[in-house]
């Protein structure tokens, strides 16, 4: 019988590195001889990315923030469905940029929707499948601001073009998550070196 594989998400506001960090955290996990599925939000299934083009292009008005919250249960459900159960349930290591906590802290957080709403929408669509451990990436935020802008020259998405009183709110948001739920979740620096932050994120991988 093949062991149950891990899931693991990263998770924060708009520039933190959480694309960047998903590959290299997957190389250094693969560089250790496990198999390793990189995947995101919203996406991950091909059904769960033709949804993610009706959320992040357009303006940022374009969706009630009910409509984004139903939305992206939509993207998760088929998410979990096509690609991270199944990958799980082959024994493989899956890495997710985003994962519910990015919901419960833009839809339910910043948007004000509230946590027990997306947590339903969760249990409904994905059985309330949880990560094995979630790794916050944490900046100051002007940092993260600055990070974003460079990255996003040729304009952001809908998300990433709200003002700075919405990321804030995205920020306490994930703050206040990470210590809610300790066992599961781990803050991570994400100031300095790429390399010294991976290093970081294996370490916050201890006892996996």
């Amino acid at each position: 019988m093949v062991a149950r594989g891990h899931f693991i998400s990263l998770e924060g506001g708009e520039g933190v590195g959480k694309s960047t960090q998903v590959r290299a955290l997957a190389a250094a996990l693969r560089a250790r001889g496990h198999d390793v599925v990189e995947t995101r939000e919203p996406g991950g299934s091909a059904g769960a990315e033709a949804i993610r083009a009706l959320l992040l292009d357009g303006d940022a008005s374009r969706w009630t923030p009910g409509a984004e919250a139903l939305l992206f249960a939509a993207a998760r459900a088929d998410h979990v469905a096509k690609t991270i159960r199944p990958a799980i349930d082959a024994g493989k290591w899956v890495l997710s940029d985003r994962f519910l906590d990015s919901s419960l802290a833009y839809q339910g957080g910043a948007d004000g929707i509230g946590e027990a709403v997306i947590r339903q929408l969760h249990q409904v669509g994905s059985d309330g499948l949880m990560p094995d451990r979630t790794l916050l990436l944490a900046l100051p935020e002007a940092e993260a601001a600055a990070r974003a802008a460079a990255r996003d020259r040729d304009g952001a998405d809908r998300f990433g073009a709200r003002d700075a009183a919405y990321h804030h709110r995205v920020a306490a948001a994930f703050a206040a998550l990470a210590v809610a739920d300790p066992a599961r979740c781990r803050v991570v620096d994400a100031s300095g070196a790429a390399d010294d932050v991976t290093a970081r994120l294996l370490a916050a991988l201890d006892g996996l």
